[in-house]
Formats: structure tokens, C-alpha cells, sequence
């Protein structure tokens, strides 16, 4: 009974004051909805960083071409090529599949339409393997299309929309710089990866394709390889038995720069694991600062009801009212754990 008075007591001294109260509430309110905002956007981020990578491919190592430096003389050399793709899988016991890579640009012409892919890519039958990909419709290419350099290619889901619309494209053709394409699959979406370029944007082929029918070359350099450890387990040791393969098909002395660099996806999502943890924290702080204000705003106007109040309070002790000064501080706090209750309805 004495709870219900009290609350009755507090709303009408709130009722007095509704300005002040409608403040400290609005400040609450702000304080808890900043850090509940704040730490969804942090696990938000880390949750799309990680969704990214798996995009990308699970346990994927990347390796790249780079000048080779000797006695402080910078020498451009054929660093990485096909080759050294095949040996990778042949004396890696840690690696599962492996990639080259053979990049070039070229508009797609298809009927009286004109369309520029993001990618135009050459690459292995075991590329899908590597990249945690799959076909949706048709099939993908294999050894033979790359042995024969065959004018075959796989599309991305964003060029089936732009230039085939409801139609389906395999067994369609389409030029790409003048030179006749046959479409043999359609790869399934992907979507945007984390810097928001289309992934699905993208046209495949056989890298010995890319090479001699569209690049017009006769060397076996590749942009880069792709490689697919077993597991995440590996993915150390997969790491260090390409280092030494490669070290030692490229005739690297002690004290030369290596003309290539291996990237660890695996370190990669761990860094930007980091960096997104670092920022919820960040964040939920000044969220948690925020909370802190609403909470000192009860208990300002807590102190200023019971100060304004003095005389009351003197009053009741003057006439002999035992614990006046007990029940004042009861209504005041009344007035505190209503306006704490009032953000949650």
C-alpha cells in the first residue's frame, strides 16, 4: 500500500515538473538506444567482414607477382605462371586446389548490345574449388577447354540480367573484341564484396584463352594464383611449403627479394576482425557514456526535488514527524524509479 502512494506521489510531483521530466527521460531513452545501436553496428560489420570472406573463398592464399630485387637492383623477371600453379598442387601436401589467374578488359557484344564486365577473367577448372563457387545452370569448363584454349566462357549473374534478361544464355554466343564466345554456364550469385564491387559482374574463361586469343601472348606469366588450403588448420603450413617451392623454382638466393608475395586471407579477416572489435568497443563506450548522463540527470533532479523540499522536510521535523526526512527521500526516490521505468513503457 505505502509502494502505491509513493508512486501516485511521484507521478503527481513528475506532473508538476513535466519539462525537467521529459528531459531525463529523452536522455535515457538517447543513452539506451545509442548502445544498443552501437553494438548491433559493431557485430553488424564484423558479421559482413566475415560473410565477405567466405565469399571470397574458405582458406584461401593468395600469391602475387613482384619484382625481384639483387644487389639493390631492381629486375622485372616472368615471376609467377602457370606452372607454378600445377606445382603447387603437386608438392603442397597442405594445399587442395590451385588457380592461375589471367586478367584482361573487353566489351561484350551480344546482338546490337554493348556491355563492359568488371572482370574479365582466365583461369583453371579448379578455380570454383578454390573460390567456394558454384554453377546454377550449364557447366563449367574443363582441362580439355583449357588445353585447346577452346572459346568457351561462364557468365556472372549481373550480365545474364543486363543482356539475356529471362532468356537463358547457355549455348548462346556473344564477342568479346571481335572474337566469337560460347557460353556454357551461368555462375551463382555472389553478390557485392566489401569494398561494394559486383562480383557477379564478371565473365570466366580458360586462362590459356585469355592468353593467346584475347592478349595475343606467347609467355606463361600469370597475374596471380589462387591457391585453396585443406583447412584452416593448415593454412600455416600450406603457407610455408609454397614459400619454399616457389623460393626454390625461382632460384632465390639468400639476402634477393622475393618476386612474389603470399597473402593469407585468414590474416587478412583477422585484422579487420580486429579493427571492426575495436570500433564496437569504441563505440559502445560513448554509447555507454551517454547512458551514464541519463543516470546522472535521475539523480540531479532526484537532488534538486529534495532540495526544494527543504522546508517541507523541516517543517515535519519541527512538528515531530518521525523520519520525515525518510519519507521524502522515499517519494524522491519514487520519482527516480518511475522516470528509470518510463524508457521501457
Amino acid at each position: 500500500m505505502r509502494i502505491l502512494i509513493t508512486i501516485r506521489i511521484a507521478l503527481r510531483a513528475l506532473a508538476k515538473n513535466k519539462m525537467r521530466a521529459g528531459l531525463t527521460i529523452l536522455g535515457i531513452v538517447i543513452g539506451i538506444a545509442a548502445v544498443t545501436t552501437m553494438v548491433s553496428v559493431g557485430q553488424s560489420a564484423s558479421a559482413l567482414v566475415q560473410s565477405q570472406f567466405e565469399a571470397l573463398g574458405t582458406n584461401v592464399i593468395m600469391i602475387f607477382p613482384r619484382n625481384r630485387h639483387r644487389g639493390g637492383v631492381s629486375q622485372s623477371s616472368i615471376s609467377l605462371t602457370s606452372q607454378d600453379s600445377d606445382a603447387i598442387v603437386q608438392h603442397c601436401p597442405s594445399v587442395l586446389a590451385s588457380s592461375p589467374i589471367v586478367g584482361t578488359m573487353g566489351q561484350i557484344i551480344y546482338g546490337s548490345q554493348n556491355f563492359s564486365p568488371r572482370e574479365l577473367l582466365g583461369v583453371s577448372a579448379d578455380y570454383l574449388t578454390v573460390r567456394n563457387w558454384a554453377i546454377t545452370r550449364g557447366e563449367f569448363f574443363t582441362e580439355r577447354d583449357i588445353h585447346g584454349a577452346n572459346k568457351v566462357c561462364v557468365v556472372g549473374h549481373s550480365i545474364v540480367t543486363a543482356l539475356f534478361q529471362t532468356t537463358n544464355p547457355v549455348g548462346e554466343q556473344i564477342r568479346i573484341k571481335n572474337i566469337p564466345f560460347r557460353i556454357v554456364g551461368i555462375l551463382e550469385r555472389k553478390g557485392a564484396n566489401m569494398v561494394g564491387q559486383d562480383q557477379d559482374n564478371v565473365v570466366l574463361m580458360p586462362y590459356t584463352t585469355v592468353r593467346k586469343r584475347l592478349q595475343g601472348s606467347e609467355f606463361d606469366n600469370v597475374g596471380a594464383i589462387l591457391v585453396s588450403a585443406r583447412s584452416t588448420n593448415v593454412m600455416k603450413e600450406a603457407h610455408r611449403e609454397i614459400d619454399e617451392l616457389l623460393t626454390e623454382r625461382h632460384k632465390i638466393r639468400p639476402g634477393d627479394r622475393k618476386d612474389y608475395n603470399i597473402e593469407n586471407t585468414d590474416e587478412i579477416a583477422r585484422i579487420f576482425g580486429m579493427v571492426t572489435g575495436t570500433l564496437t568497443l569504441m563505440l559502445s563506450s560513448i554509447a555507454a557514456i551517454s547512458l551514464l548522463v541519463g543516470g546522472v540527470g535521475i539523480m540531479n533532479i532526484m537532488l534538486v526535488s529534495v532540495t526544494e523540499r527543504t522546508r517541507e522536510i523541516g517543517v515535519r521535523m519541527a512538528v515531530g514527524v518521525d523520519g520525515a526526512l525518510g519519507v521524502v527521500a522515499r517519494q524522491r526516490g519514487g520519482d527516480g524509479a518511475v522516470l528509470g521505468h518510463a524508457p521501457g513503457g
